[in-house]
């Protein structure tokens, strides 16, 4: 296999409510919070790791396809019209002839319209840009909220700077099913949500300002 050039998605993620993207704390604070985001350890600014959005495109492309297991574990059937497994790598499995993984998915920081809201908001205010959002249970039988626990957010209306990489191989064609195929990826996300707690309003999210090595596009 020969590398014949890379495809790269540039855009703005768009928080539409809070995300929250679990951290973990360095100790455990009276009155802290118990589910802390996941920052940048020199600026202190949350971040979107690749991963994290790589993974959930994975995953609901898996379910569009067909692809997911019993197990809750990634796709690794290694065949080779599983575009699954060809993008994003056959999970666990080191026999297939797939070749390189094609998709690389950068970690997302602040974009500088968000990153200047962040610094003026703690430089005017003295106050965090990161929100904090407390939950509990109901009791069915007395209706009173009990079990209190609290989450960080990234507030709805910050965005942040994605970059995605394609590499296409002689063996690819001219990659365009592939980039298509993230691109449904992505209108996944969009549809469903990312990060945790996505079922109790958390992580709705939206792209703009796609390109396509430079040349916008709609998802």
């Amino acid at each position: 296999m020969k590398l014949q050039c890379y495809k790269v998605i540039t855009g703005t993620l768009r928080c539409e409510s809070g995300l929250h993207i679990g951290g973990s704390a360095d100790q455990i604070e009276i009155g802290g919070v118990d589910s802390p985001i996941i920052k940048h350890q020199v600026n202190g600014e949350p971040y979107i790791p690749g991963s994290s959005l790589k993974g959930k495109m994975r995953s609901q492309l898996e379910k569009k396809e067909g692809k997911a297991t019993d197990r809750g574990e990634p796709c690794g059937c290694g065949g080779k019209d599983c575009k699954i497994c060809k993008i994003f790598g056959a999970h666990k499995n080191t026999r297939h002839n797939l070749g390189a993984t094609r998709i690389l998915v950068r970690d997302a920081y602040f974009s500088d319209k968000t990153r200047h809201e962040y610094q003026e908001l703690i430089k005017e205010k003295g106050t965090s840009y990161i929100e904090k959002k407390t939950e509990n249970t109901v009791n069915r039988k007395t209706g009173t909220a009990e079990h209190p626990r609290s989450l960080e957010r990234v507030p709805s209306g910050a965005e942040f700077d994605i970059e995605i990489v394609i590499q296409v191989y002689d063996t690819d064609g001219n990659g365009n099913d592939m980039v298509e195929f993230v691109k449904e990826g992505l209108r996944n996300v969009q549809k469903t949500y990312l990060g945790g707690f996505g079922s109790r309003g958390s992580g709705k999210v939206s792209f703009k300002d796609m390109k396509l090595d430079g040349t916008g596009f709609v998802l």
